[in-house]
């Protein structure tokens, strides 16, 4: 099977910030055609949005997807809950995972895989204020390592 190359339409900035990330998975996404076309020319947002189960259907809320100005009538509503797509047995799998130990669903990235629209969620866990200053420190340590090992070279 040949491996396709991603072109990352939106990415959630904030998410691996205010959230530790333990495992990530990826999903289709119901969309209109006017909605494709927008997120082609960078017009969605995943900055507040969240994944949601219901029964066994997963749903995405406060997605933001601009109307394409060229489709005119035919636009949605832009942040209307829309239809993930995954498999039974994954949704059983992180339903049990969420209500178990309080987890959440993050989208972290909207990307094109070929002529499909995914959505890479997280499942995560959300970091208290101490904690994300902490995280900043560490990755500053790091940097600043490895610019000392690299100016001994």
């Amino acid at each position: 099977m040949k491996s396709e190359a991603k072109k990352i339409l939106v990415v959630n900035k904030k998410a691996r910030h205010s959230y530790d990330i333990i495992e990530t998975v990826e999903a289709g996404v119901v969309l209109e055609g006017p909605e494709v076309k927008s997120l082609r020319n960078g017009g969605g947002s995943i900055k507040d949005s969240y994944a949601q189960i219901t029964g066994t259907e997963v749903f995405i809320n406060n997605l933001h997807i601009a109307p394409y100005t060229q489709a005119s009538i035919f636009n949605a509503d832009p942040e209307r809950k829309r239809k993930l797509l995954l498999h039974k047995r994954e949704i059983l799998r992180l339903s049990g995972k969420i209500k178990e130990k309080g987890l959440t669903l993050v989208p972290l990235s909207i990307y094109l895989k070929g002529h499909l629209v995914k959505i890479e969620l997280g499942l995560a866990k959300g970091r208290k204020e101490f904690r994300k200053k902490e995280v900043i420190k560490e990755r500053d340590v790091k940097r600043e390592v490895a610019r000392e090992v690299k100016s001994w070279r």
